[in-house]
């Protein structure tokens, strides 16, 4: 019994194709999850924007917001309370100096405010545990407007 030479090069063409047609259809998948999670970064970045305008405060650009906060906050909202993002929250608010020239300073409220607006957006369930932290801050009005 011999095989037909032609019906081998059939084969290649069937398999050629169906693989072509799984890439298709992974591409496919991936491209809907992808705009399905911009258009809900796009919502936030929207609601983010309106919440930062009503309490007075400058407002990014919408593509800014969705490029550093996504979807879901981002390194805003990974555990804020922690005690090592805290530290580095704190030490944002120092005079700027190193080693033992570096001083706590009175941040400003509205500043230290503009990320609880933040959690509320993208991570509200985190806020309650960021709020505690803000309210022990000795806090005061340092920016001129």
């Amino acid at each position: 019994m011999t095989r037909n030479p032609m019906a081998s090069r059939h084969r290649w063409i069937y398999l050629g194709a169906i693989v072509l047609l799984v890439g298709m259809l992974v591409t496919a998948l991936l491209t809907y999850s992808e705009l399905h999670e911009t258009n809900e970064a796009n919502r936030k970045a929207e609601q983010l924007s309106e919440a930062l305008t009503a309490a007075g405060y400058p407002v990014p650009s919408q593509s800014q917001i969705v490029h550093t906060l996504g979807e879901d906050g981002g390194a805003v909202c990974e555990d804020p309370a922690d005690a090592l993002k805290q530290a580095q929250w704190k030490y944002g608010m120092s005079n700027g100096a190193s080693g033992p020239g570096q001083r706590p300073v009175l941040s400003d409220r509205e500043v230290v405010f503009a990320e609880s607006i933040v959690l509320s957006v993208y991570c509200p369930d985190k806020l309650a545990a960021i709020k505690e932290k803000i309210d022990d801050l000795k806090l005061d009005d340092t920016v001129r407007n």
